[in-house]
């Protein structure tokens, strides 16, 4: 018979899971899709309106899934029978932990200079009255879409990880 222990854990999982979904997900979309397609489409002015304004409805829920990720992923951590320190790298499967972790910290400070510096910089930009520099608009956008490619293949790398630690 289930326990409700196993139901609190089975919840646990799903958020842990649907977070990872929305958030890699979301990334995933924008890098093999989204990006693709406005830079064939739009010039660079209306691609960083077309961002600008896609980040903006998807930063709170990236942010919100981090957050889920973390504390969702802390407990799962620590009732694992593999857990012996946060810092341990003696198994396969602690090594694999503290690397997800590594990439996941590296990934929030991505997202951080994305949310706080970069989006900012495309709409004050933007918001110019007295004309938009071409080349800072093609810098920006360059620097966005290198910062939403670098969280894609970070993504990827964290699922590898805990790929390797659920082979342990």
């Amino acid at each position: 018979m289930d326990t409700p222990a196993s139901w609190v854990m089975a919840l646990i999982y799903w958020m842990h899971l649907l977070a990872t979904v929305i958030w890699i997900g979301s990334l995933a979309a924008i890098n093999l899709l989204v990006l693709p397609a406005s830079q064939r489409t739009l010039d660079a002015a209306a691609q960083l309106r077309f961002i600008s304004a896609l980040q903006k409805r998807l930063e709170p829920l990236a942010w919100f899934c981090m957050g889920l990720l973390l504390a969702t992923g802390l407990f799962q951590m620590s009732v694992n029978p593999h857990y012996n320190g946060f810092l341990d790298t003696s198994a396969q499967w602690s090594l694999s932990i503290l690397v997800k972790h590594g990439l996941g910290a590296i990934m929030v400070v991505v997202s951080a200079v994305q949310t706080w510096e970069v989006i900012p910089n495309i709409q004050r930009t933007l918001m110019k009255k007295s004309g938009v520099n071409e080349d800072e608009l093609v810098k920006l956008q360059k620097r966005e879409t290198a910062l939403l490619r670098i969280n894609f293949i970070l993504s990827a790398l964290i699922l590898a990880a805990t790929a390797f630690a659920r082979a342990a």
